[in-house]
């Protein structure tokens, strides 16, 4: 009989739950393409599980251009319509609009920086905090650095961007290593 590896428990038995912990969560992100659509995708995930947005995702995929950042901050009132009547996604007004301003923004600081990229990893000290969880009840849900990004990025006219939201894309993005340090992906990232 195989051993089953030891993992975080959050994916429970969920197929993509497990694929996502074990091959995605907690990556380092150096991809713009990528960082839009974690950022997307966590504020659509605010007052949610990220069970269901995961589930979504092929949905949110096809509905925001494959997360093509230029193609987002063209959308128009006819796009947000359109997107509203969409059963893939989660149909909410102001978390889709908010993905296009956050569109803008984001262009904006690409625009300032060269990459995002270049932008976001200064919250982290420019590479992953390793932050040796014991079990998930230690990792909490916002900390000084996703104080620090949420509060730039508001100040740059995103939206949906909280401190708790900031930290789950933190997670997502590899920016801190929240595995629990007996799960087999601890020290993979």
């Amino acid at each position: 009989m195989k051993k089953q590896k030891q993992r975080c428990a959050w994916p429970g038995e969920d197929v993509l739950m497990i694929a996502y912990h074990d091959e995605e969560w907690g990556v380092p992100v150096h991809d713009d393409q990528k960082h839009f659509e974690f950022l997307v995708l966590d504020a659509f995930q605010a007052g949610l599980s990220w069970k269901t947005i995961l589930h979504r995702r092929e949905g949110f995929r096809k509905a925001f251009a494959n997360f093509d950042v230029k193609k987002v901050a063209r959308f128009t009132d006819r796009h947000l319509e359109k997107l509203m009547q969409d059963e893939k996604i989660i149909r909410n007004r102001l978390k889709i609009t908010g993905t296009v301003k956050n569109a803008k923004a984001f262009m904006a600081i690409q625009k300032e920086f060269g990459t995002f990229d270049q932008y976001i990893w200064q919250f982290s000290g420019k590479k992953p905090m390793n932050a040796k969880r014991k079990a998930m009840k230690d990792v909490p849900a916002t900390s000084k650095e996703s104080d620090a990004m949420s509060k730039d990025l508001k100040k740059r006219g995103f939206t949906f961007v909280g401190s708790t939201i900031c930290y789950a894309y933190m997670q997502a993005a590899g920016m801190v290593n929240d595995h629990v340090i007996d799960c087999f992906r601890h020290k993979h990232v």
